[in-house]
């Protein structure tokens, strides 16, 4: 579906607005999805964070907060067994955080819940799904570059 003569292509601030209306749906349907499964959603956005193990500060760099608050968020993961703290090898200052078995599978069961999101994705045919893939892949990089 390209662009005519009377439907110009969509300016930077249209695909920025349409990019953040979409992301903030989705969101929406993780944070609620989490909630069923008794976290909020700073703590299951933490958790699929560290998926792989990652220092506190590191952490609080990928939440977009403070070191200070990681600290509530991964104390309350902890109590529920679904990540761990463990000192690094080489700087026994450094805590990094890794998820749990127990928490891979809450994150899993999260990503099941998010009905939302998969009736969403699954309305694209595969010519759709592949060119959104593509076109994240290359826009992705962009904006995490620091």
């Amino acid at each position: 579906m390209g662009t005519t003569a009377t439907t110009p292509a969509p300016t930077t601030v249209d695909l920025m607005e349409a990019v953040a209306a979409v992301g903030a749906a989705y969101f929406q349907d993780f944070a609620l999805a989490a909630g069923r499964h008794g976290l909020n959603s700073s703590q299951a956005k933490a958790l699929k964070a560290v998926q792989e193990p990652v220092p506190m500060r590191a952490l609080a760099g990928r939440l977009g907060c403070d070191a200070s608050n990681v600290t509530g968020i991964v104390d309350r993961l902890e109590a529920l067994g679904l990540a761990h703290r463990e000192t690094a090898a080489g700087d026994r200052r450094v805590k990094i955080v890794a998820i749990t078995p127990e928490g891979r599978t809450i994150l899993d069961r999260i990503r099941d819940d998010m009905t939302r999101a998969h009736d969403a994705f699954a309305s694209l045919d595969e010519e759709q799904r592949t060119a959104l893939d593509q076109l994240c892949r290359q826009v992705l990089p962009l904006l995490t570059a620091r």
